[in-house]
């Protein structure tokens, strides 16, 4: 019993100085304001497969930004939509910079999101690429704050994305979940460390993307157009990577109306993990998820064996819980106007089955995503 308590106390005092690392480095990613005043052409592309009933409003935020319409291009990437997505772009699309194209049969051999990202980079004009989501609304001011993040040195920006807001329950726990997932990983990019971003709002230097080789050694998995590609610009060495901690750059999205919905959702980012090219990073992955799952044992001895577990259970999560807490208050100018402390302390009980579950699920199961099932 000694030394599983032993090693309880170690994922736990491993995790709780991953959470200080993760506030030390939002309180740098606040104090770096977006500054840069040079004007890039910038291309905006938006692969989408099925989206007709958010698809328009996506494309009226998108062509509403205050950044000069000669300095921007809206290019959509249909992927082989059974809709009338395509449909409703062609006919309501109002700049003429703002194109529709559709992903060959025969184009390369990538994940079908890789796939249309590639294929867009291939019509695009601009030196600066911003990807993000048929389902996204964006700010007016969206696109200048972007671009005024990326001084001479920044070859890739991750901007904060956060769920619309929600009168039921399941809706804010999402938003709160999501939001905490956002902050860790602007706190890694601040800390230098960065693991995490959000395709739905991120932004490169076309030359970066050439530099690293794109999606090369990571083509075949379906997520990860993203992180991948982060990590890799980072690691290059001749980039910076950058969280713009701005109001004024945060992209709105819809949480998943289902469970179902949610579970392969997050089945789909989870997939992803045990590729990471930096083995530390995965390590400092599992060790989290081991605490996860040291979590879930602990409650269970606790009943079952010795109420020596159950204290230690509650201890832990009670320390959990106050640091995560700081954690969400860092991000509360940017993700949400207040911390509900019911929605807060139910989201801290199903944490932990959720992750233990959607850890496994993503590893080694199955998912769902756009009509298509990805096998692993």
């Amino acid at each position: 019993m000694e030394i599983l308590l032993l090693i309880i106390f170690f994922l736990a005092v491993f995790y709780f100085r991953f959470l200080v690392q993760i506030l030390m480095g939002l309180k740098k990613v606040k104090n770096q304001a977006a500054h840069n005043d040079k004007k890039y052409f910038v291309s905006i592309i938006v692969p989408f497969r099925n989206e007709t009933d958010v698809i328009a409003e996506c494309l009226r935020s998108l062509e509403a930004q205050s950044y000069a319409n000669d300095l921007y291009e809206i290019i959509f990437v249909d992927d082989f939509s059974l809709d009338d997505s395509v449909q409703k772009l062609t006919s309501q699309k109002k700049l003429f910079s703002t194109r529709v194209v559709s992903v060959p049969d025969d184009y390369h051999k990538l994940s079908p999101k890789k796939r249309g990202i590639k294929f867009g980079l291939e019509q695009s004009k601009g030196e600066i690429i911003v990807t993000t989501d048929a389902d996204c609304i964006h700010k007016k001011a969206w696109l200048e704050t972007l671009v005024a993040g990326f001084d001479e040195n920044t070859g890739f920006i991750s901007g904060p994305v956060k769920f619309a807001d929600s009168n039921k329950l399941f809706g804010k726990i999402q938003q709160l979940e999501f939001g905490g997932l956002v902050l860790v990983g602007a706190g890694l990019i601040g800390s230098k460390k960065p693991a995490i971003c959000n395709a739905a709002n991120i932004a490169f230097r076309k030359e970066a993307f050439d530099f690293v080789n794109g999606y090369e050694d990571n083509q075949h998995l379906a997520s990860g157009d993203d992180e991948f590609l982060m990590q890799k610009i980072a690691n290059s060495k001749k980039y910076n990577v950058r969280f713009l901690f701005s109001g004024q750059a945060v992209v709105e999205t819809q949480s998943s109306k289902t469970i179902t919905g949610f579970i392969q959702q997050r089945k789909r980012w989870a997939s992803k993990g045990l590729y990471y090219t930096d083995k530390v990073l995965i390590l400092k992955f599992v060790l989290i998820y081991l605490f996860f799952l040291s979590l879930l044992m602990q409650a269970m001895l606790g009943v079952v064996f010795n109420l020596v577990f159950l204290y230690s259970f509650m201890l832990i999560l009670i320390i959990k819980g106050i640091m995560e807490y700081f954690v969400i208050k860092n991000g509360i100018p940017l993700l949400s106007n207040k911390i509900d402390k019911i929605v807060f302390a139910v989201s801290e009980i199903l944490h932990i089955p959720y992750i233990v579950f959607a850890g496994i699920a993503g590893t080694f199961g199955n998912f769902e995503w756009k009509g298509r099932t990805f096998k692993r």
